[in-house]
């Protein structure tokens, strides 16, 4: 191979590897890119005329990089992150859902709306028709326990009242 073409590869190569860095981060391709591009730049002044050496250095530079750099990267270049509850009941409790099939409190009949899906439900006010809005209190296996928004907003007036008085 042409000594010329080895020192643009190294060039190009590690601009590119820098260059990706953007669309898979994590510091890494970036100090790749870097010891490619500093490789070929030794090359380009002749300092580095062997492709072996040339090679081994490129090697030896980007592990010694990451090694001791991208700690310090990650450090102060942290990236994001985000944390989530795994438990779907715990984020369920106290929504509102929309009653599609009648509701009671003897078996497992009757049918919520929440999230888009189709739930069985069970009531433990009784009762409960279609179209009314209920909130959902815990899970029982693959059945929701609800019950109906109205008789806690009821509730909720008479403490009112009664702390009033």
């Amino acid at each position: 191979m042409d000594s010329e073409i080895l020192t643009w590869i190294f060039l190009i190569g590690g601009v590119l590897l820098m260059f990706l860095e953007a669309a898979l981060p994590g510091g890494v391709a970036f100090l790749l890119g870097f010891s490619g591009l500093g490789v070929g730049i030794l090359r380009y002044f002749g300092f580095l005329q062997d492709p072996f050496t040339a090679a081994f250095v490129w090697l030896m530079s980007s592990t010694i990089l990451t090694i001791a750099i991208r700690p310090f990267i990650n450090k102060y270049f942290k990236g994001e992150t985000s944390y989530k509850f795994a438990d779907e009941d715990y984020e369920a409790m106290d929504q509102i859902a929309e009653v599609t099939e009648p509701i009671n409190d003897l078996d497992n009949e009757g049918r919520i709306r929440f999230q888009g899906i189709s739930w069985q439900a069970r009531s433990l006010e009784g009762d409960i028709p279609t179209g009314v809005q209920v909130r959902i209190k815990y899970r029982d296996n693959t059945t929701w326990i609800v019950e109906p928004v109205d008789i806690i907003d009821s509730k909720k007036n008479q403490l009112k009242d009664s702390n009033q008085s």
